[in-house]
C-alpha cells in the first residue's frame, strides 16, 4: 500500500493507493484540518486507524522548506522529520517534499479541461514554472531535461516584494511598518489579502459599505469575506483590493517566468486562484505578467494557466510514491 499526501497550511488531503494503480485511483482518500492536529504524525496516525491496510511506503507534499527529510512549515506549529514519522507509524519508506514540489509532479496527470487558460501564448520547448498562492505563497521551476520536466522545490515566495508604481510603494512602507520587512508572501496569500484590504482603507482608498468594518473584523476567514464582496460588486475597497492583488500576482508570476526562462509554460495553482477566476480573466494578471520592459514580447508568448483541479498536489505525491523510478 502506498500513502500519498498533501498537506497544507489550513487542509490536508490523504490518500492509500494499490501498487500499480493509477495516480487518480485512490482506495480511500479523505481531507482532515491541518490545525485540528497538534503534529504530522497525530494527523497520519487518526488517518490510518480507519485503514484496513498499512502503508510500505509514504511521500506528502507539506507546505515549508524540506531539507534532508525534514521540515519545519512554514504556517502550521510543526516540525516534521521523515525518519521519525517512519518509526512512529511503522513505515518502511517516507518521503517528505515541498508542497508546491508536489503539485509540479502533479502537472502531467491535469487534463485540460482542469486548466483554465489566461494566456495561450505559444508553448516552446524548456522549461516551466508554478505558482501557487494560498496560506502562503509557493514556487517551483521545472527544469526540462530534453525528455521530462523535472521540479525544484524553492521559498521564491519569501523573496523581497518590489513594488512597481507609487500605490505599491506606499504598500511596501506599509507592510514593512506593520513587519519590518515585505515579502510576496505578505501579500500573496489569504493573510496578504486581508492585509490589502486594510491597507486600503488606511491610505484612504475605496468606499466602504456600513456594517462591513464589524463583519470583516468579526470573519474567521476575512481574505473569503473581501473576496466574495469583490466579486458580488457590494464593496468598492474589496474590489480594489483584489484588483490590486491579481495585478502583483500577475508580476510576480511574470518574474518567476523570467528567473527560470519558463517558455514551456506557467501554472497558476493554490486555492485563491479557482475562487477569483472572473478577476484573473479580467486582464490584469496577464498584463501585469508581460510587462517586463525588454523582454515583454518574450512574456507575452509564454502560456499561462490556472489549475483547477486542488487534488493536483495529491495526485504528484502519489505518482511518486507509485513511481520506482521516481523514488529512485
Amino acid at each position: 500500500m502506498i500513502l500519498a499526501g498533501d498537506v497544507g497550511g489550513t487542509k490536508t488531503r490523504l490518500a492509500l493507493f494499490e501498487p500499480g494503480s493509477p495516480a487518480r485511483a485512490p482506495l480511500l482518500e479523505r481531507r482532515l484540518e491541518s490545525r485540528a492536529y497538534p503534529t504530522l504524525e497525530a494527523l497520519v496516525g487518526s488517518f490510518l486507524a480507519g485503514a484496513a491496510a498499512s502503508p510500505r511506503r509514504a511521500v506528502l507534499g507539506i507546505a515549508g522548506p524540506v531539507v534532508e527529510g525534514r521540515v519545519e512549515a512554514t504556517n502550521l506549529p510543526w516540525q516534521a522529520d521523515a525518519a521519525a514519522l517512519a518509526a512512529a507509524l511503522g513505515i518502511a519508506e517516507v518521503r517528505l517534499m515541498n508542497d508546491l514540489e508536489s503539485t509540479a509532479w502533479g502537472l502531467s496527470l491535469l487534463t485540460p479541461a482542469e486548466v483554465e487558460v489566461l494566456q495561450p501564448g505559444f508553448p516552446a520547448t524548456g522549461n516551466r514554472a508554478l505558482i501557487a498562492a494560498g496560506t502562503g505563497l509557493g514556487e517551483v521551476i521545472l527544469a526540462w531535461s530534453g525528455a521530462a520536466w523535472r521540479p525544484s522545490a524553492s521559498e521564491g515566495g519569501h523573496a523581497d516584494f518590489g513594488p512597481r508604481e507609487p500605490v505599491e510603494d506606499e504598500l511596501l512602507l506599509w507592510l514593512r511598518a506593520k513587519y519590518g520587512r515585505a515579502s510576496y508572501e505578505r501579500i500573496l496569500s489569504g493573510p496578504g489579502l486581508a492585509d490589502l484590504y486594510r491597507f486600503m482603507g488606511e491610505s484612504g482608498r475605496g468606499a466602504e459599505p456600513a456594517e462591513f468594518a464589524s463583519r470583516f473584523a468579526a470573519a474567521e476567514d476575512p481574505a473569503a469575506v473581501v473576496t466574495a464582496a469583490a466579486l458580488d460588486g457590494s464593496c468598492e475597497r474589496a474590489r480594489l483590493a483584489l484588483e490590486r492583488f491579481v495585478a502583483i500576482y500577475g508580476a510576480e508570476a511574470g518574474n518567476l517566468a523570467l528567473k527560470a526562462l519558463a517558455v514551456g509554460g506557467v501554472f497558476v495553482g493554490g486555492g485563491i486562484a479557482p475562487r477569483i477566476l472572473p478577476f484573473l480573466r479580467a486582464g490584469g494578471f496577464a498584463r501585469a505578467f508581460a510587462s517586463k520592459g525588454r523582454l515583454s514580447p518574450l512574456l507575452a508568448k509564454i502560456p499561462v494557466g490556472v489549475i483547477l483541479d486542488d487534488r493536483a498536489a495529491l495526485w504528484g505525491a502519489a505518482a511518486v510514491g507509485l513511481s520506482e523510478e521516481r523514488w529512485s
